[in-house]
């Protein structure tokens, strides 16, 4: 992290997650009233009084538990903790000091990092009650009394975090930095994708569907670039989604895309195309954004010189609305073909921001419109005047026309196909906006 990092820790359902929200100013982390939402480690830029860093929301230690998912956001804890330069530890003035407080605490000292006490639920305004005072038995120094939901005494405890802070280690955002969604279904393979990229255990990977439920960014820098990936939630049929919590987990993952330049869809080689492939992937083309296909679990495929082309056949047949999206065919288990994706996702960028002159536009479209006549209704034949590109992010061209209804969808895509052909656009979606002019305007 190019910033200082401040994790925010404690047992589950004391608030750290509505804590979290409320200092970064807007809501990233799922909050629900049940223990064990937050399951990952969350990463928000925040700002306090002209200092910047980086707030990390974590899920509920539980320092004792054998559970599968709860052993894992124990370790997510674990290496916040290992990361931070200041913690701060979340606790609950109306369930008072408990064990699992004590054992947290205990955990956090002998880290040796700054830790600031924050006793949260405190929404009264006035002197804390008596049971305030039972937190010094937990041996951090001065309790921090705030409410997460009302916002009393986060300044407080945002000026205690940057007394702490570490010197030297702001800098401006980057704005070279390409965002990248990695979506899927369930159990795609998206959080092994990313933890391997990181080089460390940044998602939790497990077999359970629905393990991933916050859209969890991760820097990367690398001799390619630097990127932010984003791990989502699997998103599935819309009528299989009845718990709350996953339905804020879909909606995370559609705000993460519209977010991104350049989305990665993942599909699971050892199951093949299915419907929701084919959904997932509409939002990333509805959204206009650069789309690249991984083909996941590559390895996992028993093949012949035959099958890589086989299987791209039939998925270019399945992907045909997004024609414009390249295959790569990769294993995030083992790292197969990783350097061959990060050279994609720089490539469909930079197809992404493409922006073409007029004069290059109208020689193409003269030569299209030579080859290929403008189709005639009743004897009226369609006029392009000319064609323009006003903007990127998608390529968007408009195209200035005698009669509108004339120019059809199939005459569209033509020229279309021939501005692709001229000047690529792999990778990113186009769109054509028609306008209509009459002939003896200007």
């Amino acid at each position: 992290m190019s910033k200082a990092v401040v994790a925010l820790v404690g047992r589950p359902n004391v608030g750290k997650s509505t804590l979290f929200n409320k200092l970064i100013g807007q809501r990233l982390s799922i909050v629900e009233d049940t223990p064990g939402v937050t399951r990952d480690r969350i990463f928000a830029p925040c700002e306090w009084c002209g200092r910047r860093f980086m707030l990390a929301d974590t899920g509920g230690i539980e320092p004792f538990s054998d559970d599968v998912i709860l052993s894992h956001m124990r370790r997510q804890a674990q290496l916040a903790i290992e990361q931070a330069d200041v913690i701060v530890l979340v606790t609950d003035i109306k369930a008072g000091v408990t064990a699992n407080d004590l054992d947290v605490a205990s955990m956090l000292l002998k880290s040796g990092k700054p830790i600031v006490l924050c006793v949260n639920k405190c929404d009264h305004v006035g002197n804390p009650t008596a049971d305030f005072y039972e937190f010094y038995n937990l041996g951090l120094g001065d309790p921090m009394p705030v409410s997460s939901v009302h916002g009393h005494g986060t300044g407080d405890l945002l000026d205690a975090v940057c007394a702490l802070l570490p010197e030297g280690q702001e800098q401006d955002e980057d704005t070279d930095i390409i965002k990248v969604a990695v979506i899927g279904k369930p159990n795609a393979g998206k959080s092994s994708l990313v933890n391997f990229i990181a080089g460390e255990e940044r998602a939790i990977v497990s077999d359970i569907a629905g393990t991933t439920r916050d859209a969890i960014d991760t820097e990367i820098h690398n001799e390619y670039g630097d990127f932010i990936f984003i791990d989502t939630a699997g998103l599935r049929r819309q009528s299989r989604v009845d718990n709350p919590i996953e339905k804020y987990s879909v909606l995370r993952a559609e705000i993460a895309v519209e977010r991104a330049d350049v989305c990665v869809i993942m599909v699971d080689a050892t199951e093949g195309f299915t419907e929701q492939d084919s959904k997932v992937a509409g939002i990333a083309h509805g959204n206009g954004k650069a789309c690249i296909i991984a083909v996941n679990k590559w390895d996992a495929i028993e093949k012949d010189g035959k099958t890589m082309d086989q299987m791209r056949k039939a998925l270019m047949q399945d992907f045909s609305f997004m024609s414009y999206a390249p295959f790569v065919f990769i294993s995030a288990k083992t790292g197969q073909r990783v350097d061959r994706l990060f050279e994609l996702i720089k490539y469909v960028s930079q197809q992404h921001s493409m922006r073409i002159s007029t004069g290059m536009l109208n020689d193409v479209l003269a030569a299209a419109t030579s080859r290929v006549q403008p189709p005639t209704d009743k004897g009226k034949r369609l006029k392009i005047f000319y064609i323009t590109q006003p903007s990127t992010r998608p390529p968007t061209f408009v195209c200035f026309v005698n009669r509108a209804e004339l120019f059809h969808f199939s005459y569209q895509r033509y020229i279309e196909n021939q501005i692709r052909e001229t000047f690529g656009l792999e990778g990113t979606p186009m769109r054509m906006i028609v306008r209509e002019r009459g002939e003896g305007s200007k």
